[in-house]
């Protein structure tokens, strides 16, 4: 509940007055303001997103060592100056130990218009919105603004720590137009409301000792350039009590983040439709979570500054963006460079558009519950697991990604990379089977550990997946549990036989796994019909024993070879060629289609029995967390 106004008469300034401010003055006289009922009408009902004439001012604030103010609605008390009625105000000059309250019960919006404004206060908020229907900065053409604060705040009374930003508000605070904004927080946040932060243009820098932007109930994105340096979070939204509330939304702009805690987190749901983002947290992708022997700066401990205030109850992270509900992307150009996992949910994640370029110390793309992946350009070029999720769809869109571990997980609990006590650890919020539905789109995917990876099923009906799997005869190419049922589309997954699995003989479309002795990388593998023409080939990016290969051109009861070697007159991308003939090499063996699954050559293969390897060189399944 909101404090009790108290008379700008009585207000004690926080900014103890220097020797250099030991002289104000106030003009009420009316002389330089434009005032009537229509403009305060229409200041009323004017909207927040709307232009506002800057001729029309309620009073002109001047700072210095003398500061003066020009108009109504205003009052200076030493070296405060507390704005008690809404109107706009215009703010210009210099003060090394100053503050601006807004204090206004009235039902009008309050504009702070700062016309190349260079503001101190060294012991509380040098902008402080006590209480406003709406507080509007208003950063003008060209004009260049700097608010400071102290290492240390002075509150009103022992049972508060507010304000306890740069600029707070305690309402809701928007900020517009084209000039530029440097906020420099040394105590604790850079720019907080209470309420709903909304920032819709201007050049925005801030540097903080804890977190960027926080908005309470939420921060809206709308346009211009913002800058941050967090030793905290970046952008953060609170409210964890009303599930319409603490959300950020980012519909367009340029958004650049660099925090040693996450970049992006909201405490219900993060959407973004559009704009250019790029975030750095916990010192990037080389400040990986698997370095549990980085003593200088442990994974997992960044953050911890005596001055912090924040409220939040979320464990320190060092995640790019972060919802305790949901994330929804439509679109945007979103860069990340990231130590804990770029993208993640603890619950439903769903990516429809946008490009994306993701660098990750873990995970690239996490969600606990459900992720749904129905367009956009994906490139993780750095992950300990790529895509991991209880259920994870692909419905379309293009997707390359390097993983240390496995490719995509669908794991029904704790898996692998989350638990044996390292740091950064994702607890799934379901126990049962993980699912991987693939619907179209492309798909490729170099991983150390498991390409694709489910602790229940796969199911495959389009698309195009190439998967370069592990070399290590403890992971495969393909995993499942229960059952892997390819009916369309292309699949090829090449990597070590140890672990190799086919899919499941209740598949609708044909495959082959062929399993050869160890070949290099970049040797070709080609499957030709019995007229010599190309049906499949593909190059693997490494050393590999075991080549699953899906696809409609594979008829049942047809006979087919596969050569090993040669070269290829076709177009290659990701190792696949098309539009062309292979030529040279050495047959590697033959078969009919006479069942859905074939094997060719000796192996570990499996098919469809999850659990119980054949073949020569076979061995039990590793036991999955």
């Amino acid at each position: 509940m909101k404090k009790k106004l108290i008379l700008a008469l009585t207000i004690i300034s926080l900014c103890i007055s220097s020797v250099a401010c030991s002289k104000t003055t106030t003009n009420d006289s009316n002389d330089t303001v434009i005032e009537s009922t229509e403009n305060t009408e229409s200041k009323t009902t004017d909207t927040l997103d709307s232009d506002i004439n800057l001729n029309d001012i309620t009073a002109s604030i001047s700072l210095g060592d003398t500061i003066t103010v020009n108009g109504n609605g205003a009052t200076v008390n030493n070296n405060t100056v507390t704005i008690s009625t809404g109107g706009t105000y215009s703010i210009s000059g210099t003060s090394s130990n100053s503050q601006i309250i807004v204090d206004s019960a009235s039902e009008e919006n309050v504009y702070l218009v700062l016309n190349n404004v260079d503001l101190t206060c060294t012991n509380s908020a040098p902008i402080y919105v006590k209480s406003a229907k709406n507080a509007i900065i208003v950063l003008p053409d060209n004009s260049e603004n700097t608010i400071t604060d102290g290492t240390t705040y002075t509150f009103e009374d022992s049972s508060t720590d507010e304000p306890n930003a740069a600029i707070f508000s305690k309402d809701d605070l928007t900020i517009k137009g084209n000039g530029s904004l440097t906020v420099n927080a040394n105590y604790n946040n850079g720019i907080t409301s209470k309420d709903d932060l909304k920032i819709t243009g201007g050049n925005i820098s801030v540097t903080s000792v804890d977190d960027g932007l926080m908005g309470k109930d939420s921060i809206t994105i709308k346009g211009g350039t913002i800058d941050i340096n967090a030793s905290g979070d970046g952008l953060k939204a609170t409210n964890s009590e009303d599930t319409e509330k603490g959300y950020v939304l980012i519909e367009g702009g340029t958004l650049n983040i660099t925090s040693t805690n996450d970049g992006i987190q909201a405490e219900t749901n993060v959407n973004i439709t559009d704009g250019t983002i790029n975030i750095t947290s916990g010192g990037g992708s080389v400040n990986s979570s698997t370095k549990t022997d980085n003593m200088q700066n442990p994974w997992g401990q960044w953050g911890q500054n005596s001055n912090t205030t924040s409220s939040s109850s979320d464990t320190s992270s060092a995640k790019a963006i972060k919802a305790v509900s949901n994330i929804i992307i439509d679109g945007g150009n979103i860069t990340i460079d990231s130590s804990d996992d770029s993208l993640h949910s603890n619950d439903n994640l769903i990516i429809n558009g946008g490009t994306f370029e993701i660098s990750s110390g873990d995970d690239g793309i996490h969600s606990d519950t459900t992720l749904e992946i129905n367009g956009g350009d994906i490139n993780i070029s750095k992950s300990y697991e790529g895509i991991e999720s209880t259920t994870i769809t692909i419905n379309d869109g293009t997707i390359h990604l390097v993983a240390s571990d496995d490719g995509l997980n669908a794991a029904g609990g704790n898996d692998s990379s989350s638990t044996n006590g390292r740091p950064g650890q994702n607890n799934f919020s379901s126990s049962s089977g993980g699912t991987i539905t693939i619907n179209g789109g492309y798909l490729y995917v170099d991983a150390s550990g498991d390409g694709i990876d489910a602790n229940g099923s796969i199911e495959m009906n389009d698309g195009t997946v190439i998967v370069n799997g592990p070399e290590n005869s403890g992971n495969g190419a393909l995993d499942y549990d229960s059952s892997c049922n390819i009916n369309g589309g292309l699949f090829i997954a090449a990597g070590s036989s140890g672990m190799a699995q086919s899919p499941s003989t209740s598949s609708k479309q044909n495959s082959v796994n062929v399993f050869l002795s160890s070949q290099s990388a970049n040797t070709l593998i080609s499957i030709k019909n019995e007229n010599g023409e190309d049906i499949v080939t593909f190059a693997p990016s490494k050393t590999y024993q075991s080549v699953i290969i899906s696809s409609p051109s594979l008829q049942s009861n047809t006979k087919y070879l596969v050569y090993s070697g040669g070269t290829s007159t076709g177009n290659e991308t990701d190792g696949l060629y098309t539009d062309g003939s292979s030529n040279g090499g050495s047959e590697a063996g033959n078969f009919t289609t006479s069942s859905t699954v074939t094997t060719v050559g000796s192996g570990s293969g499996n098919t469809g029995a999850p659990g119980n390897m054949g073949g020569s060189g076979g061995g039990n399944r590793r036991q999955r967390n």
